[in-house]
């Protein structure tokens, strides 16, 4: 009778450890399946060769067996303590009808168990869509018409980005990943936003912060001024003694928090002085009087004149 070189069909070295032995088998058995393979004699033998194989190579006592005479039989004992020898092997008792038999059974077993092994269910793997997204939009929210390339095909999608989102949200659209196998569900689609920067917002959580400019005299004598915000113009209130760098909160002038309930960040608006541009005579001789009836010295607190 002919010996197969069993550790050859699968492709591994003799020293392989059964978890090589495994991932090569399960790697080839994908492969040459019958289901993926219909109506392909070549495919089913080398299938049925791959299943003999792996289940001989799989088991440490057959593997034993096959590793000492090489080939395998429910009927030669595993070597080890107080297991018979090759030397006292009655070798005539063995036909070849019987080693036939024995693959037949073999051959039989493992096409139902590999069967039901790769034909399980399993779901479907997620897909994550990166879209490009205004910095206004991020904060209002909107639908985005997109196409999903999914299993060799583009589907168009309408989806739906909550007020609120940042750059890295993650937006689940359930069931519109890649579809199972074998009735398996399919996965989901996650949409990452990237959002946009802004001219003179800048966002910290779902806090929003601008800088505004005002003039000496506003800040010196206290003034209403505009300021914009993400819902359009809003009048704030400069104090009389306003510094360069003083902050001012609008309430619930900020970014939709995504966790709910309907509540906003703040708005935090920094005001900058801007010193007066001299543009005539009039206007220097002006200052010149302002600095005679303010004799002050904000240096003089570090001893300096």
């Amino acid at each position: 009778m002919s010996k197969k070189d069993y550790y050859a069909v699968l492709g591994v070295p003799r020293t392989a450890k059964p978890e090589e032995i495994k991932k090569a088998y399960r790697k080839l058995a994908r492969q040459h399946h019958p289901d993926v393979n219909p109506n392909n004699k070549g495919a089913e033998e080398k299938f049925k060769e791959l299943s003999e194989a792996f289940d001989v190579l799989s088991d440490e006592k057959k593997r034993s067996v096959y590793d000492h005479y090489g080939f395998y039989s429910d009927q030669i004992p595993p070597q080890g303590a107080g297991a018979a020898t090759g030397a006292n092997f009655d070798f005539s008792r063995f036909e070849s009808a019987n080693f036939q038999d024995v693959f037949s059974e073999i051959f039989s077993n493992l096409r139902g168990r590999a069967s039901q092994t790769y034909t399980q269910s399993t779901r479907g793997a997620d897909i994550e869509q990166p879209v490009e997204i205004a910095f206004e939009d991020a904060v209002r929210g909107m639908t985005v018409n997109m196409e999903i390339a999914r299993n060799g095909s583009r589907e168009k999608l309408a989806v739906k980005i909550p007020a609120g989102v940042d750059t890295g949200s993650r937006i689940r659209i359930a069931g519109k990943g890649e579809p199972g196998n074998f009735g398996g569900t399919a996965g989901d689609l996650f949409i990452i936003t990237n959002v946009g920067s802004h001219p003179y917002f800048k966002r910290k959580g779902d806090n929003i912060y601008c800088t505004i400019p005002i003039t000496v005299p506003e800040a010196a004598l206290g003034a209403k001024i505009e300021v914009p915000t993400i819902d359009g113009k809003a009048r704030l209130r400069i104090p009389p003694g306003t510094q360069s760098g003083q902050q001012f909160r609008l309430r619930e002038r900020g970014v939709p928090s995504l966790r709910g309930g309907g509540v906003r960040g703040d708005q935090y608006v920094e005001v900058k002085i801007t010193l007066p541009k001299v543009i005539s005579e009039e206007t220097k001789e002006l200052l010149q009087q302002y600095a005679a009836k303010n004799m002050e010295n904000p240096r003089a607190e570090m001893g300096l004149e």
